[in-house]
Formats: C-alpha cells, structure tokens, sequence
C-alpha cells in the first residue's frame, strides 16, 4: 500500500522495492541505489513523522549520480516514467546528455561520465576555437589543477596537439560547407566587408546568407587581406577618386577565394 505514494521521481535511482528491515524493534525500509558500484542504502524508519520523506534519497542522488542527473528527473511525472526514460539511459551509456535531449531541455548538458581521449581532443578544440584561447592554455598550472584533482590520469594534449586538431577540424569544416553550398537547391546571397586595420592593412570579410531548414543562416567563408592595399588607401585618401577602383579590387579578391566554395562561374560572379 506504501508504495502506490511512491511517485516521486527521486525513487527511480532505487531499487522499486526496498528492503524491511528491524533495528531495535523499530521497523523500516531499506533503499538500494541503482548507480553501478554503489553500496549505499538509505534507511527509513516508519514510526517517525517523516516516514513519507524523500530528502536523504535526494542527497544521495546528488552526491552520487550528481546534480544534472537529479534536474533531469523532475520533469517526470511519475518514478517509473523517470526509470525508464532517463536513469536507463544513465545505466546504459553512463551519459544523461541523451535524457536531456530526449526531454526537450535547452540547457547546456554534462555527462555522468568521464570524457574519452578522442572525446577530451574534440572538447578543447572547440574550446579554444569558441572562446579564442591559446592553445598554450592546456599547459597552464591552474588548468591543469581544475582538471587533473581527482584523477591525476585525465588526459590533456599538448599545444602542438591541439594546433593539429584545430587545423584538421577546420579543414574538414571547410569541405562539409563547400559540399553544402554546392548541393543547396536555393539562392545564395553573398556579402562582403572591407576595413582598415589599425596597422593599415586592409582586410576582406566575406559570408554568405541562406535559408536552413526552415530558419536563416549566416556563415562567414573566409577573412583575407587584400593584396594591393595600397590602391584601397589611396582611394581613401583622395577624395577625387571615386569608389569604382575599390569595388574592382573587392570583385577580384572575392572571385579568387569563392573557388573554395563554389564551382559554377555564376555562383562566383554573384
């Protein structure tokens, strides 16, 4: 009869029927946790004013499948809604990013386990690709210090390591968006921005603009500086000159480097 009021999603990370058990002549139920390698129980005894309360379940389940694993429990209505849709998940693949997928969350996920090698190189090189950060940052003390307590074993590439990944992903983005771009049923709609630098070197951004399953899409192809710079700030300084001279410099310029893009001399010309 007890456990028809056992629909909290906390009683998912235990075992479904717990243990009764006597100490004292004091009766009370013995929960199991489910995490591999656990041996932890939590005791509940049934002559107290609590006996229906969940909060040492809650503790255990923070401090041992940790707290994404318990946020992404909550949205179900019911402990075996929870087990099945994402503390089986956790079991199988040791992961609660799947749960939280599945679960329709727009928040940022973290694994229950620890990153593979292939996993950690493909990790910092995003890291440093989003965040702009040197690749010399994976030989700093303090972030060697935040990765390693614990588990002195972690793997952390070197420098150069993580140089040759970033080059390599970026290769082999660059294809994926060529072939994309080639294969796209739509219209493109090319842009292009010139500056000066500080240093007077003048730079080329180049992007193109598209609709993407449903939603617009910006992606910037290529940053190059211009070859004959000096033509660009000749221009600008004198004032006589019209712009005709910069727009035939920024043609050429974008004509050279859309060939990585696109093979049809239309799509160059756009």
């Amino acid at each position: 009869r007890l456990q028809k009021g056992w629909t909290s999603p906390v009683y998912a990370f235990f075992e479904p029927t717990p243990n009764i058990e006597y100490t004292d002549g004091r009766r009370s139920h013995v929960f199991k946790c489910l995490g591999k390698n656990c041996k932890q129980h939590v005791r509940r005894y049934l002559d107290k004013g609590d006996a229906k309360s969940t909060s040492n379940m809650m503790k255990h389940i923070k401090s041992c499948w940790g707290e994404p694993a318990y946020e992404a429990v909550q949205d179900a209505r019911t402990a075996q809604l929870a087990r099945t849709t994402v503390v089986q998940d956790i079991l199988k693949t040791g992961s609660i990013t799947t749960a939280f997928e599945r679960k329709g969350k727009g928040k940022v996920t973290y694994s229950h386990r620890q990153h593979t090698k292939t996993e950690t190189k493909a990790e910092i090189v995003r890291w440093v690709a989003e965040s702009s950060c040197p690749f010399e940052m994976v030989n700093d003390q303090g972030f060697q210090s935040l990765m390693k307590t614990g588990r002195p074993e972690y793997y952390l590439p070197s420098p150069s390591t993580v140089s040759r990944d970033v080059k390599l992903v970026f290769t082999r983005v660059r294809h994926r968006i060529a072939r994309m771009l080639q294969s796209y049923e739509g219209e493109l709609n090319f842009t292009t921005d010139a500056w000066t630098a500080p240093n007077h070197k003048v730079f080329v951004a180049i992007s193109v603009h598209l609709e993407h399953e449903g939603q617009p899409l910006a992606i910037l192809l290529n940053i190059v500086e211009v070859a004959k710079a000096s033509e660009l700030i000749k221009v600008r300084i004198n004032k006589k000159t019209n712009w005709t001279t910069t727009s035939h410099i920024l043609v050429r310029t974008w004509q050279k480097h859309s060939q990585k893009y696109c093979q049809t001399s239309e799509c160059q010309t756009r």
